[in-house]
């Protein structure tokens, strides 16, 4: 077929590129065609439990793959640097719309590459190098990008972490000694790692209290802060900033929101809102991905519905089943269950490695991933904990019914694996088998929706 060749009109454009660039990649590349084939049915045969990931529905996906990542502009709608933004605007609009409906945001900016790149946007925009912030210890469940030594937020500035209690709860008074001690100019809240509800009201009186900017991160319960079942931090923060793949069903992008304080003066001249916007762009990034910006408001679109609202429960009650099932086998749970979609288990005592059961698991079409845990000797590589999730759980239309099952087919291989060492075991080819059928069944019986046919 000639690139150049005509359609009639009955075919949208959009059909028509979407069918045109398979068509060349399935016979052009096919290398690369027959990796995003096994790559799909990977995900459609194999149960993810992955805490931070979902699964895009695929008009996500769509838009993801659409004609807008032709587009190079620099700015925001109405002040763009490139001709040809007069759909690109709009579109723009409506992400930052929905995104406000669905935090009760005053003030959003939906151009972040990452959650990452966001949290860094919110730091550089309001710090000095050397400047002291406080945040949750990584092997407590923080984030790189919270005060890790291995991150630019440990690098260039002067981390301070708390921690957790003797239960496993975030140390609230721990946190005000420290800020009291140390006078940091921002606090961070939230976690990658961290299975209870987060008390943003109490963070907010502290960084009140010591003069201090308060940052929260919730890449990893937005979904639930949406759907309210976990608690808002929008006019408790300063900033709040999200991932949009995590728990937003969206692409890889993030979200800078702030509620009451958007209008806060900052500077001599700005805003809170003004100062993150200069710090997006032109301080931070360049161009947009713009393709991203219109999945990210189909994403938006989904998370304000109903249909949301009741995947967000099921997700909170089945990680709550599942951290009830895996206790009652013997498992040790941290804190003792969840209050969100995360459940951590401590394998060591089972004589396991987190690594060895990641990889285990994977065998058998069980994804997960191994974590550290509070006082783990063992190093980020190994690990002595395991993190599951039920994002994607729910979003097949599993219930709290089915997780007796997932647990029991996790307790089939973690049971039948013999240690060699931290890395290395052997399972039988047998239980491998036998546990891959019974996840293939639970797959074809609640398939990913619009990703088989």
């Amino acid at each position: 077929m000639n690139r150049l060749t005509l359609y009639n009109n009955e075919a949208s454009f959009i059909e028509v590129l979407s069918n045109n660039g398979l068509h060349h990649l399935k016979n052009e590349d096919p290398e690369i065609y027959n990796l995003l084939e096994l790559e799909q049915q990977r995900q459609v045969n194999s149960l993810s439990m992955i805490a931070s990931s979902s699964i895009a529905d695929p008009s996500v996906l769509a838009c993801e793959g659409s004609a807008l990542t032709n587009v190079t502009t620099e700015g925001y709608p109405g002040r763009r640097f490139h001709a040809g933004c007069k759909y690109i605007d709009e579109i723009e609009k409506i992400a930052i719309e929905r995104a406000k409906s669905a935090f009760d945001a005053h003030y959003v900016n939906v151009q972040p590459h990452s959650g990452s790149s966001a949290n860094q946007i919110v730091m550089f925009s309001i710090l000095q190098p050397g400047d002291c912030i406080l945040g949750l210890d990584l092997a407590c469940g923080g984030h790189l990008t919270h005060g890790s030594k291995a991150s630019f937020s440990g690098q260039l500035f002067k981390p301070i972490t708390y921690g957790l209690d003797q239960n496993g709860f975030i140390n609230y008074e721990q946190v005000l000694e420290l800020a009291k001690k140390y006078k940091p100019r921002l606090i961070i809240c939230g976690a990658s790692a961290y299975t209870r509800t987060i008390n943003f009201k109490r963070f907010r009186e502290i960084a009140d209290e010591v003069g201090a900017f308060l940052l929260a991160d919730i890449s990893h319960i937005a979904g639930l802060v949406v759907s309210g079942v976990h608690p808002n931090p929008i006019n408790h923060a300063h900033f709040t900033t999200t991932s949009t793949y995590k728990q937003l069903f969206g692409p890889r992008g993030g979200l800078i929101m702030s509620g009451k304080d958007s209008e806060l003066q900052i500077t001599e001249s700005k805003n809170l809102s003004e100062v993150i916007q200069s710090g997006v762009f032109p301080k931070m990034q360049g161009t947009p991905t713009l393709n991203s910006v219109a999945s990210k408001a189909r994403a938006l679109a989904f998370v304000n519905s109903k249909e949301f609202q009741k995947i967000s429960k099921n997700i909170v009650n089945n990680a709550r089943v599942f951290a009830q099932e895996i206790s009652n086998l013997g498992y040790s749970v941290q804190t003792g269950g969840t209050d969100n979609h995360m459940i951590i288990i401590d394998v060591s005592k089972k004589g396991l490695s987190g690594k060895i059961v990641e990889s285990a698991l994977e065998e058998c079409s069980i994804i997960v991933n191994k974590n550290m845990i509070p006082g783990d000797k063992k190093g980020p590589l190994i690990t002595s904990g395991i993190r599951f999730g039920t994002n994607s759980l729910a979003i097949r239309g599993m219930d709290a019914t089915v997780m007796k099952a997932c647990v029991e087919l996790i307790d089939k291989v973690l049971t039948n694996i013999q240690v060699v060492d931290n890395e290395n075991y052997k399972i039988s080819d047998s239980i491998i088998n036998e546990v891959k059928r019974n996840v293939l069944y639970l797959c074809k019986k609640y398939p990913i929706p619009g990703y088989t046919f």
